[in-house]
């Protein structure tokens, strides 16, 4: 089911983005917003988007909440603050204010207050990530220990011999005591033919049956911006034949593209439907990509931009509290060091500089994963929210990380840079910031 309607790829897209992009602001400024007040320091407005004011209200506390024009990004403008980055005083404004009244600006509270509600933002985006990430996997639930079978996903072959239930004893002869082994057996051991024979344990009895390959062809996800998202292919398609050769395992579509080196590729695609699935025939060209590796490193290989799953949805088991804001942190915590590794191997020339996107490429991703579902596009969300949270804490002026760098001087020396020095970093760092995003477009509209 898609989240958005679909009114045109374009206006998609930029909806997507906006939803998306307002909810990750709304949580960071809120953040710097809630920490400053408990510390102390008065907020005069916090705004959704930028420009002219659409609306607005004053609460107790005499901040103006206010939702503008321009829906890419927000702020929050402290008592004191010469502008919305908080990148300077106004001396007019607080020149009149008593002792008092200036430990209520972000300029006279105490050093640990200006700290701790800059870095309150960055912190409150990655509380996101957890929660969301901990909410979807409490709902979804966990598969089991051991292999059964919680429903079956459509195929062009019949899979009736299979029902839920079933637990996966051995399929070809490989027993499949646990989900390891029987991705071992799915990815390499099996013969590659329509169907294998699958042992189970069903109403206490043991029964063998011929059902289809463990790891079938099937798309479980396409990657936005991929070779495969471009052809129009979507989440359940099934691949049948791959430049006229029948296939009968993802594998096949793995080592095809493989085989090919970058050559085009000629799909047969069944899509399920109402009236028994839907042929049709895609050719694509597999993109060359730079794919995470367990070391830490990364390697390049030709993909089309799909992966695959079981022939089956486990069964799951219910997730607890507890188990689901630890897999919630090591998801955020996973999204973190990804980045900091292809950063990192980016800067050494070791991958690509085309896997530094920009907003047509966030926005792309954005309509990629409504489309999917809500709960795809709140899943984008958590690992969008992520990257907004480790960006901004790099040190940057003009972003958190570089004021927490500016407080941590202060920290060291007893006194904030000078007002000269302050204002040729920030002027600096707004370069900085506007030439990556600059970047990030280029590389969205030249980058294949």
């Amino acid at each position: 089911m898609e989240f958005l309607p679909d009114f045109g790829n374009a206006i998609y897209s930029v909806v997507a983005f906006v939803v998306a992009l307002s909810i990750i602001v709304t949580v960071h400024e809120y953040g710097h917003y809630i920490i400053g007040r408990l510390s102390g320091i008065k907020a005069e407005v916090f705004s959704v988007g930028f420009g002219p004011r659409l609306f607005s209200r004053v609460d107790r506390h005499g901040t103006r909440w206010q939702v503008s024009a321009l829906p890419l990004g927000g702020y929050v403008k402290f008592l004191g603050d010469a502008n919305a980055a908080s990148a300077g005083v106004d001396q007019a404004a607080v020149s009149g204010l008593s002792e008092g009244e200036r430990r209520h600006t972000m300029a006279g509270a105490p050093l640990w207050a200006r700290a701790a509600t800059v870095a309150a933002g960055p912190v409150f985006n990655f509380i996101l990530s957890i929660l969301v990430f901990a909410g979807v996997m409490m709902w979804s639930g966990r598969a089991t220990e051991e292999p059964v079978i919680g429903s079956l996903y459509p195929l062009p072959e019949a899979v009736d011999m299979l029902r839920p239930g079933d637990r996966v004893l051995a399929i070809g002869g490989i027993d499949t005591p646990d989900y390891g082994a029987l991705y071992a057996a799915a990815s390499d051991g099996l013969p590659d033919t329509p169907t294998v024979i699958w042992r189970l344990s069903r109403d206490g009895a043991t029964v063998e049956v011929a059902g289809p390959q463990p790891m079938p062809p099937r798309l479980s996800a396409v990657i936005p911006a991929s070779a495969a998202y471009a052809a129009g292919l979507q989440k359940g398609d099934v691949i049948t034949e791959i430049d006229g050769v029948p296939a009968a395992r993802f594998a096949d579509l793995r080592q095809a593209t493989a085989d090919g080196a970058g050559k085009p590729l000629t799909l047969t695609v069944w899509r399920p439907d109402d009236n028994g699935g839907a042929v049709r025939t895609v050719t694509l060209t597999p993109k060359s990509t730079d794919v995470p590796t367990a070391d830490g490193g990364f390697e390049t290989r030709y993909m089309i931009g799909a992966t695959g799953e079981l022939a089956f949805a486990p069964l799951t088991r219910r997730t607890g509290l507890i188990e689901g804001i630890t897999g919630g942190a090591q998801q955020t915590w996973m999204v973190v060091s990804s980045s900091v590794s292809g950063l990192k191997h980016m800067i050494l020339g070791q991958i690509s500089s085309c896997n530094l996107r920009g907003a047509i490429g966030i926005a792309e991703g954005s309509a990629a994963a409504a489309k999917s579902g809500l709960a795809d596009f709140i899943w984008f969300i958590a690992v969008l929210s992520t990257a907004v949270g480790f960006l901004n804490l790099f040190p940057i002026p003009v972003l958190d990380g570089g004021h927490l760098v500016f407080h941590l001087y202060e920290a060291i020396t007893g006194k904030p840079p000078s007002d000269g020095a302050m204002n040729g970093l920030m002027a600096i760092g707004m370069a900085l910031v506007l030439a990556l995003m600059f970047f990030g477009l280029w590389n969205d509209v030249t980058c294949p």
